[in-house]
C-alpha cells in the first residue's frame, strides 16, 4: 500500500492545521492507521493511532486535547486535526499503516509496515 501525506505548512501558534493522507493499492479499512512526527535534533515519535474502524483512538499526551485523529475508509483516508498549535509541535509528520491486528490501536512504529512520505509543520511563536 502506499501512503501520501500533505497538508502540512507554516502557521503561527495557537492556529490550526488539518493533515490528511491518502492510500492507495491495499485494503485500507483492514489497517490500523497512525501519525509519527520527527523534530530536529529528535527521534521520530508517536503522535497518534486510529484502529480499523476508528472506535478506539490513542494519543500521546503531549498532543491529547489539541489533536484529533480519524478516518474515512470510504475514501481510504486520514486525517489529523490539529488545534492550538505550539512551537514544539514543529516536525515532519507521517503517516504509517499496519497490518497487525485491525482492533488494536499501535504506538510502536517498529509495528507499522508502510510509511508515506512526511508533511512539514512549522509553528512559529
Amino acid at each position: 500500500v502506499q501512503l501520501q501525506a500533505s497538508g502540512g505548512g507554516l502557521v503561527q501558534a495557537g492556529g490550526s492545521l488539518r493533515l490528511s493522507c491518502e492510500a492507495s493499492g491495499g485494503t485500507f479499512s483492514s489497517y490500523v492507521m497512525g501519525w509519527f512526527r520527527l523534530a530536529p535534533g529528535k527521534e521520530r515519535e508517536f503522535v497518534a493511532a486510529i484502529n480499523w474502524n476508528g472506535g478506539s483512538i490513542y494519543y500521546a499526551d503531549s498532543v491529547k486535547g489539541r489533536f484529533t485523529i480519524s478516518r474515512d475508509n470510504a475514501k481510504n483516508a486520514m486525517y489529523l486535526q490539529m488545534n492550538s498549535l505550539k512551537p514544539e509541535d514543529t516536525a515532519l509528520y507521517y503517516c504509517a499503516g499496519s497490518r497487525y491486528n485491525p482492533w488494536d490501536v499501535i504506538r510502536k512504529e517498529d509495528e507499522y509496515q508502510y510509511w508515506g512520505h512526511g508533511t512539514l509543520v512549522t509553528v512559529s511563536s
